[in-house]
């Protein structure tokens, strides 16, 4: 490992450093997918369409729409910028990590952008279409559903970003699991919390209804288990490493 003694003014100072460059990032990423907000909107008006008069959303002030282009050009600028938010983090745990360790850079950004995308669209093809054929449907179709830009971009953001975020878990274990923060046995006895904690969180973050929680619940669990697995053979690999050195 490098820098042991840094100080904690020091890891500060490094912490706001690479968030302003993430930041700055996101608002030229943001600034960029203004420009394509339109057809976003068109492709994230989907999964709802079918259960909507005439497939449309609906804006009750003259301002709406252009605050909903606002808003959708801030999560896409989030999302395009991943890779390079990614590799800002990694520049920050860096010096936590054993030399041979840093080699992983490349597999961190690409595995934590891979994640992060694949989370976003495992909730736009498969949690969206399945939460919205129960919401929309639910109590029969008495009651006509008018769902304003507004309502609908946060839940669909809210959602997608959740399911980005959620599914990140596997790297942010493996990281800790190379910095020695974790290890495989510590994952496997503290199994049933985080199951727990996993649980309640899915139950925070998507709508009020079983089904959604079990989709989020579902795929956290398997990428907690996927992580136990690659964390034991980051001990495995290092402890070899050690005894070839010794």
């Amino acid at each position: 490992m490098e820098d042991p003694g840094q100080s904690l003014i020091e890891h500060l100072t490094e912490l706001r450093i690479r968030l302003v460059n993430s930041l700055i990032a996101i608002v030229i990423a943001t600034f960029v997918c203004f420009h394509f907000a339109g057809p976003i909107l068109d492709i994230l008006r989907t999964p709802i369409a079918p259960f909507l008069p005439e497939g449309g959303l609906i804006y009750t002030g003259p301002i709406d729409k252009f605050m909903a282009y606002i808003k959708i050009a801030i999560v896409s600028g989030i999302i395009v910028s991943c890779p390079f938010w990614l590799w800002q983090i990694w520049k920050f745990v860096a010096p936590g990590l054993y030399r041979r360790e840093k080699k992983y850079a490349a597999g961190f950004i690409f595995s934590g952008t891979f994640l992060f995308v694949c989370g976003i669209l495992f909730s736009y093809f498969v949690v969206l279409p399945m939460a919205f054929g129960f919401l929309m449907t639910f109590g029969g179709d008495a009651d006509k559903p008018m769902i304003t830009i507004e309502s609908y971009l946060s839940f669909v953001t809210h959602l997608t970003l959740m399911f980005g975020v959620a599914f990140e878990l596997p790297l942010v274990l493996v990281t800790l699991g190379m910095m020695g923060i974790v290890s495989k046995e510590f994952l496997s006895e503290k199994r049933r919390y985080a199951i727990m904690a996993m649980a309640v969180i899915s139950a925070v973050i998507t709508p009020p209804d079983l089904l959604s929680m079990l989709m989020m619940l579902g795929p956290m669990w398997v990428l907690y288990e996927i992580s136990v697995i690659l964390v034991g053979l980051i001990e495995k690999k290092r402890g070899r490493s050690q005894e070839a050195v010794g």
